[in-house]
């Protein structure tokens, strides 16, 4: 028996995950490793048949879980006993009050970061590939893989070697060297490919349909709508740790544009299972100008994303062909928020901005938000005395390219208290 007739059986056991269903055209199939629709080539992604009945039991039920994202497991596709098995157990991470930034911006509502460095290997990228790695066990894969702008790369290298399975993992030949260095450090296998992102992950789509990749199981492709799902946890974590209630605004980063469109759709599950009040909220996305498709099109009016060759020291956003591009779009709309892009400049500054204001070192794409919400404020977008969020998704220490030029010792002086003086230090 084959893989994929093993799964279309109804073994595997993933939880609540009941079914994948097309994002366009509703088209259901079993639970495999599969993530377009062969009716409409839509993307799928995972149905649920979520806890019904009291909600404060299954806020209890929350409360009393792990300090990680498998507290949320009755809302994952994952299996009951997850927290059980070796994983990297990623999430609770802090949500920071972030009131000396709130005064820099002209915040006078609740201004908080969502702070997603302090996951093992420091971003966000752990919670996605958490769930990936419990597909891949379900579906009997050997190998685990990936195209990566770099923070996914370094999730699937530690995964791997906690559960145990071979990874091989691709990137952009010109990535950061910390993100190279973070991810080679695992033992798995790490392959440069000469050409973009985009490159990297048409390849990984051709390896795919080839023998070569059979046993592999790719987070990001194949093993999609599971891998997705992550994401939810971010505002999971969010609305508990405002005491179970909505923020008002969102600021999100745009790679792929699959987190803002989990983020989402978590918050629509919290409504719909009553775990949350039932009140508007307004998602906002942020790119780096030079790679911007989807804030372009959000500006002109426009429903398809046009493709762009990235040039941005954002690199982990630096996808010119987003796949949950026109989602973003939609829900940027349909819930009365916006896509703004910023600079390099303003968000070499942003970066600069949330250190020296809460002590928090984000890499570019906690820059991109931050530069964003800052633009959006100035310009009237963001209501300024509600309560906002903002994504930090990765850690300074792998970006340290992007500050390096501009940062360093305020001054060298002699090893005396004359020469301290005179620098004017004291």
């Amino acid at each position: 028996m084959s893989l994929l007739t093993e799964h279309r059986s109804g073994t595997v056991d993933l939880g609540p995950a009941a079914a994948l269903s097309c994002r366009e055209c509703g088209q259901r199939y079993p639970l495999s490793p599969i993530f377009a629709c062969s009716e409409c080539f839509g993307p799928l992604e995972i149905a649920y048949d979520l806890p019904a009945g009291d909600p404060e039991a299954l806020r209890s039920r929350i409360e009393s879980g792990p300090n990680s994202i498998w507290r949320y497991a009755p809302l994952l596709p994952v299996p009951a006993d997850v927290a059980g098995k070796p994983n990297l157990n990623p999430g609770g991470t802090p949500l920071v009050r972030a009131d000396r930034l709130a005064a820099e911006l002209g915040v006078t509502g609740e201004l908080h970061v969502k702070d997603d460095s302090g996951n093992p290997t420091h971003s966000f990228k752990d919670r996605v590939v958490a769930c990936a790695v419990e597909a891949a066990r379900a579906f009997g894969f050997t190998t685990l893989s990936c195209s990566s702008t770099g923070n996914l790369a370094g999730a699937v290298g530690a995964a791997a070697a906690r559960a145990g399975l071979r990874s091989c993992v691709f990137i952009p030949h010109d990535l950061e060297h910390a993100k190279v260095t973070a991810a080679a450090v695992y033992g798995g296998e790490l392959v440069g490919i000469e050409g973009s992102y985009d490159d990297v992950n048409r390849f990984c789509s051709e390896l795919i349909g080839d023998p070569a990749g059979e046993g592999w199981g790719f987070v990001n492709v194949n093993l999609r709508p599971y891998y997705a799902e992550g994401s939810k946890t971010l505002a999971y974590e969010i609305c508990e740790q405002l005491g179970w209630r909505l923020p008002d605004q969102l600021v999100v980063p745009i790679a792929s544009g699959s987190q803002l469109t989990k983020i989402d759709k978590a918050l629509r599950e919290l409504i719909t299972l009553g775990l949350v009040e039932d009140k508007p909220y307004k998602i906002f996305g942020a790119q780096a100008e030079g790679c911007s498709p989807v804030s372009q099109a959000f500006k002109n009016g426009h429903d398809v994303i046009r493709p762009v060759r990235p040039a941005t020291i954002a690199k982990s956003l630096a996808i010119g062909n987003p796949a949950d591009g026109p989602y973003v779009l939609d829900i940027a709309r349909r819930t009365g928020g916006a896509v703004e892009d910023v600079t390099d400049e303003q968000i070499v500054d942003a970066i600069k901005l949330l250190a020296r204001t809460e002590g928090i070192f984000a890499e570019t794409a906690g820059g991109v938000t931050v530069g964003v919400t800052r633009k959006l404020l100035a310009d009237g977008v963001l209501d300024p005395s509600l309560t906002t969020v903002v994504l930090n998704t990765g850690e300074g220490l792998k970006t340290l390219d992007a500050v390096s030029p501009t940062t360093g010792p305020t001054a060298v002086i002699r090893p005396d208290l004359a020469a301290f003086l005179d620098a004017g230090l004291a």
